[in-house]
């Protein structure tokens, strides 16, 4: 995956308030920099990144146009950020399964089971925030 300032941090506000919200939406960049439609899904905090996972695979469009874009731009919590994907660690996947459990459950096994385990630990995204500064 693609991503020129992967040093970027999210601020404490935009962490907390794009944490709590029930979902995110994300759009890719196509090659010319203009966006492509936002598709809704949901989001997750660990430690001081935010994370989205492909919940059918690295089949699913948006994760094939994210990673070969490697930039884009999501809307949650009253907050739009410019962000590029990055790759995630395999340190964090555990503390990623259990974020998904701790915010997620309520919707049942089967739903969750989409985006935690080894197949999702493939198919995750880590949103870094890009620069405000033009």
């Amino acid at each position: 995956m693609a991503g020129t300032n992967q040093t970027a941090t999210w601020s404490p506000e935009d962490l907390q308030n794009i944490a709590a919200s029930e979902e995110l939406q994300l759009a890719s960049r196509r090659p010319d920099g203009s966006l492509r439609p936002f598709v809704t899904m949901w989001v997750v905090r660990a430690g001081d990144n935010l994370y989205v996972r492909s919940a059918y695979g690295p089949g699913n469009p948006w994760y094939r146009r994210a990673t070969a874009s490697g930039a884009g731009r999501i809307r949650a919590g009253g907050i739009e950020r410019d962000v590029s994907f990055a790759s995630v660690s395999a340190e964090v996947r555990d503390d990623i399964d259990a974020a998904y459990h701790a915010k997620y459950d309520q919707y049942g096994p089967r739903i969750v089971g989409s985006v935690v385990g080894p197949a999702a630990h493939q198919v995750t995204v880590r949103l870094v925030p890009q620069s405000e500064e033009g």
